[in-house]
């Protein structure tokens, strides 16, 4: 196999997202395996909320560098604060 043509190591969603803009899966096909998944209906429900527009700015930028999505990212930061306020509230 012709070292030019190996899938890298992606180090975020980000830059492999950028390297799949630029590249064929047809030059890397041998490369894959098949995989195995399903896709539940309603796993998650999308809520409209309404975000400062500054406020979601910054949650954009954050998320970009760290190579998730702005929707991961929201999550991840609603659940870190929920679990404090829940440790605060269990100990009153």
């Amino acid at each position: 196999m012709n070292d030019a043509k190996q899938i890298p190591d992606f180090k975020s969603y980000q830059e492999a997202a950028e390297f799949w803009d630029t590249h064929s899966l047809a030059d890397y096909w041998d490369q894959t395996e098949p995989a195995e998944f399903e896709v539940a209906n309603q796993v998650r429900r999308r809520y409209l909320v309404p975000v400062d527009r500054d406020l979601i700015g910054r949650v954009q930028q954050v998320a970009r560098v760290r190579g998730v999505t702005t929707e991961s990212l929201v999550n991840l930061l609603i659940e870190q604060r929920l679990r404090e306020i829940e440790v605060v509230a269990a100990a009153q």
